[in-house]
């Protein structure tokens, strides 16, 4: 039970502003990460595992174009672990992942390789396959109430022998090059010579200028309603750190050939998923069934329209990271997907998810694909055998998701 504070000389009335007397700057900022363990850690890891392979690598970690390499090696991942995230915070699994990733690869090589089928319409094609996919698994989870882990079992089988038989056991390529961009390509050039690629600069200054806009804002709304905000100073201080990170990954990309096609592809997900998952009705309803399905089915959650559109939406994931993956290969082939889900899975953990549901953000899944990304470049440059990086990677996990448990203790929840 919490006990009301008057006003007086030491608790003045009004909300917080961040630039009166209060609280030190260190007892804010300390209460700041503690109340934000699960984002910040992650990120905090990220930037330490960054750092240490970067002078274990000789500063080969972040030469431009082997940050480009780890953009485009992960991408297929970050891709799926965007979609597992909203299917692990509405209380779900998918194990189908992988293998529908296969089918629709596999599939896109028949219709370009075989049919000649415009890469373009081939991609929408894919896309759909997916969807239905997606919607069929969906209905046995929504509808029929069969759990998501048999469902998407059988999904896995079933998916993973559909691209056998379509590719007849054999590997198809090659594909036209506008499809092999999608993965492989890099934004155009343009604008007056320099030292840098142009558009990637410019990109830089509108992403800036978003976050900046985007922190403004919302130090306003939580001003404006009366919660805590940072002081001046060290927001001021966060700022400036957002405007760093980005201005270095900036001019590393734009020192090489420039943005990947599928960086930008990757972002607009983000942007996509993150406003649906955060502002959106649906999003809110995620979270709530994830959290407690009976409250939320009191609440007038339509939960089994709620979940069917989840696997839809991973469904088109799927199939989109199918055919990224396709497209760096250059090839359909049989042997594609395996451990997708796995991969996938291990980057929601990692980057917040929760086991009982209800807790993750499409973020912070990209961070923990990130973690996962750099420690497979990194382990690689310096060396390391696949065995010992499949050792490591598992004790990665265990480490994230013995943190979520310790931090659920920790704040009752």
């Amino acid at each position: 039970m919490t006990t009301a504070v008057q006003p007086s000389a030491d608790h003045p009335a009004g909300p917080p502003s961040g630039d009166g007397p209060g609280p030190s700057a260190a007892a804010v900022l300390l209460a700041a990460v503690r109340g934000n363990l699960r984002q910040y850690g992650m990120i905090i890891a990220l930037a330490a595992i960054v750092v240490l392979f970067q002078i274990w690598t000789g500063n080969a970690l972040l030469l431009p174009n082997n940050v480009s390499n780890i953009v485009q090696q992960n991408s297929y991942i970050l891709i799926l672990a965007m979609g597992m995230m909203i299917v692990i915070v509405a209380g779900h699994i998918d194990l189908s992942v992988g293998s529908l990733a296969a089918f629709t690869g596999a599939v896109a090589a028949v219709l370009m390789v075989q049919h000649h089928l415009h890469w373009l319409s081939a991609l929408l094609l894919c896309l759909l396959i997916g969807a239905a996919a997606g919607a069929w698994q969906g209905f046995w989870i929504a509808y029929v109430g069969i759990p998501s882990f048999i469902v998407t079992l059988a999904g896995m089988l079933l998916f993973r022998g559909a691209t056998q038989i379509v590719l007849a056991g054999q590997s198809l390529s090659p594909f036209p090059g506008p499809f092999q961009n999608l993965a492989q390509g890099f934004l155009p050039e343009a604008g007056p010579y320099t030292r840098y690629h142009n558009p990637t600069l410019l990109i830089g200054l509108v992403v800036v200028a978003g976050l900046l806009l985007r922190e403004r804002r919302d130090r306003r709304r939580r001003a404006a309603h009366g919660l805590e905000v940072l002081p001046r100073s060290l927001w001021l201080a966060k700022c400036a750190a957002i405007t760093a990170a980005v201005a270095v990954f900036t001019l590393t990309l734009a020192s090489y050939h420039g943005v990947p096609v599928v960086l930008l592809l990757m972002c607009v997900l983000l942007l996509g998923l993150g406003f649906v998952m955060r502002d959106a009705v649906v999003g809110r309803h995620v979270y709530a069934l994830g959290g407690n399905r009976a409250a939320a089915r009191l609440s007038g959650v339509r939960d089994g329209r709620v979940t069917f559109l989840v696997f839809v939406t991973m469904g088109v994931l799927a199939a989109l990271a199918g055919c990224v993956y396709a497209a760096r290969l250059n090839a359909g082939t049989p042997q594609a997907g395996i451990n997708f889900e796995l991969e996938a899975i291990a980057a929601a953990f990692i980057g917040g998810a929760s086991m009982s549901g209800g807790i993750g953000t499409v973020f912070g899944a990209v961070t923990g694909a990130l973690v996962l990304g750099v420690l497979n470049n990194g382990m690689s440059l310096v060396g390391i055998g696949t065995d010992h990086q499949q050792v490591i990677k598992g004790l990665v996990l265990l480490a994230a998701v013995g943190f979520d448990v310790w931090n659920k203790r920790r704040t009752g929840t």
